[in-house]
């Protein structure tokens, strides 16, 4: 499987996170191998969130446990942008697991781990595709709420533009509201 796309942009920055060193470098050379961009390998979750804050999207693929911490507390720490694609001993799936991670058993197929991430990769790149859309949709007024929003997390909390996006993105997310709502929150509270 090869992964190619028009016009030169990367679909998907994989980071391949496992315990042990050896593990991760070995995906990678298989990756690599198949076309994927692997741009960091790491062994804790402290070093794949440092590596996530550097990208504005992607594929995690990892083990269950880290060395820091195991992969639903990474989960949660993630932003809204990256997938998870765990791999692991079905023993260690729950009911409990999060419904937007993907499972892959050890031990690993590797064309089970091309063909899953390739599907990832192009629901990623779906649902990028719907958010430009959605994007392109909003009201001027709803464009001028979520920029005084940002301007306002920019200014007050030293933010970066896009920094201050993806956090209004990853509070609309956890609160159930959508950006344009979430932003108004923002608005509202800046006035107390």
């Amino acid at each position: 499987i090869r992964i190619s796309c028009s016009g030169g942009e990367r679909l998907a920055n994989v980071i391949v996170a496992f315990s042990k060193l050896e593990d991760a470098k070995n995906i990678k050379r298989i990756l690599v191998k198949n076309g994927f961009d692997v741009v960091a390998v790491c062994t804790s979750g402290a070093q794949t969130l440092a590596q996530t804050e550097e990208l504005n999207g992607g594929i995690l693929v990892c083990g269950y446990r880290l060395a820091d911490m195991i992969y639903s507390e990474l989960h949660d720490c993630l932003s809204a942008e990256f997938s998870m694609l765990m791999v692991s001993s079905p023993s260690k799936w729950t009911s409990q697991m999060p419904e937007d991670v993907v499972c892959l058993p050890m031990p690993l197929k590797v064309n089970d781990l091309l063909s899953t991430l390739e599907m990832m990769v192009q629901a990623q790149a779906r649902r990028k595709k719907r958010m430009k859309r959605q994007l392109r949709q909003r009201s001027e007024e709803e464009q001028s709420l979520l920029m005084q929003a940002k301007s306002i997390l920019m200014e007050r909390n030293g933010m970066t533009e896009e920094e201050a996006h993806r956090y209004m993105q990853k509070c609309s997310m956890d609160s159930g509201t959508n950006i344009v709502e979430t932003a108004q929150m923002v608005l509202s509270l800046s006035n107390l």
